[in-house]
């Protein structure tokens, strides 16, 4: 329609870095993600994220493995919809009890569940840790933000802005705006308390791979 513009996002480029960062921050070599629907603005996430992993795994020499999430299949973990917390709390006791320490819903409230179920789990003794998406978690799930890895943020504020600004500059066409890393359209979020455990050197391998996707030397596919 001539004039309505779509913002979508290509949240997969963010989420490889979250799957490499989850890799590099598992203590037991396993990490997870669970959706809520199969649906592709769900598994956008569990691919980037699957092969941020792969990619740790290669340039690493290591074996983290992923549960919940088989790219090449398109098949995986689901809750079945974007409200049961009860469901996502028992998927992550699963995972973690398949020895994940790391895991990222993409199930909108469903998280919350998981952010339950990973808060049980550390008053338990063990060190699971959460990665959150669309919004940065630390602050908009703060129950479960001493938990908080990082999340996988589409910067909505940040791509209205950018659509309305053109719009008042005469400059509005319908061409789909797309948030990707270059245009901060996605973004991975701070590391919070986690920043001083995560490492300079996984920082820096990081910023190097965003430098890549932007670059397109690396495509997320």
């Amino acid at each position: 329609i001539d004039n309505v513009k779509p913002i979508i996002y290509d949240t997969a480029q963010a989420a490889f870095l979250a799957g490499y960062a989850a890799a590099a921050a598992s203590e037991t070599g396993t990490v997870a993600t669970f959706g809520g629907i199969q649906i592709p603005t769900v598994t956008i996430f569990m691919d980037g994220f699957a092969d941020g992993v792969a990619k740790f795994n290669e340039d690493k020499g290591e074996n983290v493995k992923l549960l919940g999430w088989d790219k090449k299949k398109q098949n995986g973990t689901f809750s079945g919809d974007f409200e049961k917390q009860d469901k996502g709390k028992q998927i992550t006791k699963n995972f973690i009890s398949a020895g994940a320490d790391v895991i990222m819903p993409v199930a909108g409230p469903v998280g919350k569940g998981a952010g339950a179920a990973v808060a049980e789990a550390n008053k338990g003794g063990e060190k699971a840790k959460l990665i959150w998406v669309d919004s940065d978690g630390y602050l908009t799930a703060p129950d479960y933000k001493e938990y908080m890895l990082t999340s996988v943020v589409k910067t909505m504020d940040k791509a209205v802005e950018d659509v309305i600004k053109a719009d008042a500059e005469g400059k509005f066409d319908p061409t789909p705006y797309v948030g990707t890393l270059e245009n901060e359209g996605v973004a991975l979020a701070p590391f919070h308390d986690f920043d001083s455990t995560i490492g300079e050197d996984t920082k820096k391998e990081i910023e190097a791979l965003k430098a890549q996707i932007i670059s397109g030397d690396l495509k997320v596919e």
